[in-house]
Parts: structure tokens; sequence; C-alpha cells
């Protein structure tokens, strides 16, 4: 949801007076963001920084508040009218987006907007993980991709190729990207009778399941995982774990163990 931003004036019309809007600050209810603009109190941080500048959450950050994908925000990203370019961001490390258009009455930027704008702000690896994520999450829908690319600039049509709604992770779309370039032919999300659904499957044999921390941490979990992995053995599979951390920071070590895999004898002959 994005979060309204509405005048004292708007706030009288709908029948406050002033002690109330007074009382509702005071009480936590009512957010005074700036001169003249109210948020509701459950207002989050991040959109209500970006408000106290008269601007709109946008590009990494409102990806982040929306549960889309994102590698890392590097800092609090702001949409900001040039007008009101002498207003100084409330956070030190905060980018700011300038866009002439007219900021609606809300405070954060519409997803399809800032998508768009993340892919000027992370490399097209990053992109095409968040436009995955939102794709896999229904927040966005083809139409909606298709405007994204018009607010691009050409060379950004490229990545529409690349997409795969059917990721469940960004740490997913990067491997996969990754394993793609690496000339692997890899599919995604495959039911494998006997084991189960598997993140990717690379050249009919190699088992790749992009583990966080998050989902896999407990013994439980760990257990199942391999259960699962001895299953899949059993059926001549090879299964390889890389952990986010290495995915998203290290690349390069995802890359030498695949190599490594594939460059066995025994598996490229079994497999053949």
């Amino acid at each position: 949801m994005s979060w309204p931003v509405v005048s004292r004036a708007e706030l009288y019309a709908e029948g406050w007076t002033w002690r109330r809007i007074e009382q509702a600050v005071a009480a936590g209810s009512l957010c005074r963001a700036r001169r003249d603009a109210y948020l509701p109190g459950e207002v989050d941080a991040q959109t209500r920084a970006a408000a106290e500048v008269g601007g709109q959450l946008t590009c990494l950050s409102e990806l982040a508040r929306r549960g889309v994908f994102v590698l890392a925000t590097g800092g609090l990203h702001v949409r900001v009218h040039p007008r009101r370019g002498r207003r100084r961001p409330v956070h030190p490390d905060a980018r700011v987006h300038w866009s002439g258009d007219g900021l609606r009455r809300t405070a954060n930027a519409p997803l399809v907007e800032a998508l768009a704008a993340a892919a000027r702000c992370q490399g097209p690896m990053e992109t095409i993980a968040s436009l995955d994520s939102a794709l896999h999450r229904r927040l966005i829908d083809e139409d909606d991709l298709a405007e994204i690319f018009r607010m691009l600039p050409r060379r950004y049509r490229a990545l529409r190729a690349f997409l795969d709604r059917s990721a469940e992770a960004g740490s997913e779309s990067i491997v996969r990207i990754l394993l793609r370039k690496m000339g692997c032919r890899v599919e995604c999300q495959v039911q494998i009778a006997g084991v189960g659904r598997v993140d990717l499957l690379v050249d009919g044999w190699l088992i790749v399941e992009c583990d966080s921390e998050a989902h896999h941490a407990s013994w439980a979990q760990q257990k199942e995982d391999r259960r699962r992995d001895q299953a899949a053995a059993a059926l001549g599979y090879v299964t390889y774990r890389p952990i986010a951390e290495d995915i998203f920071w290290h690349r390069d070590r995802v890359l030498a163990a695949v190599r490594g895999l594939r460059g066995s004898t025994r598996a490229a002959r079994r497999h053949a």
C-alpha cells in the first residue's frame, strides 16, 4: 500500500478540528511529516523520512518496503521535485531522484516507477532478480512490465527475455542467469518424483538449491534437506547448495564449484 499525505485543510474538510489534529499528533496516531503534510501514525520510518523532505520513497527503498527482492538499497532513495531541491534530506546517505513530474498525494512512488528507477541504480542481473520477484509475487503483470520498459532507454529491453516469474527468490534468479551465461541448460522449479520440487535442474543431472538462512537454519529443516539430497542421489542426481552470501557477494566461488562438478567425467558420462 501507499501511504497518503494529507493537508490540514483536507483534515478540516473531513471534520477534524485544530485541537483534534494536535492531540492526534501528540498521541502518535497522526504524523506531521512537514509543514501542512500529515501521514497516518503507523507509517514506516523510511516513508516518513521521504515525506519529511517533500518527496516520495522510490527505487530500491520502495521495492524493499513492498517485499520485492533487492540486493542492497545503498541508502534512502527519495523522489524529489527540483523546486524542492533546497530541502536537505533527513539522512546523509539519501539518494535523491529528481523528477519534474507532479508528485502524487502519496508518500510512496507507484511500483512500476520504483522498478524502472531501480533498473538504473543496480546491475542487469540484480534488475532481473527484482523484476522476477515482483512478477512471482503477482505485484505486477505483463502490462506493467511493458510500462516499466517504456520508461527505460531502449538498451534495457534485452533484459525482458531473461525474466522468469517462477523464481521464488532473488538468489535463484541470480544463479539461473550465472549458469546460463556459462552455457548450462537450466530448468527452474522442477518437480522430481521421489524428491520433490527443486530450485534449478542443470543439464538434466545437477540439482542446485539456493538456500537462505531464513528457511534452512533449523536442524529440522537441514535434516529434511539432507534426506531430499539422499533421495536425489539414489536417482543419480548430484545436489549443490550454494549459500546466499556466496551467491550475492562471492559469485566466483559458485561458478568454480559448478565448473568442477560439470568437469567430472564420471557425472558427465552417467548423465550425458
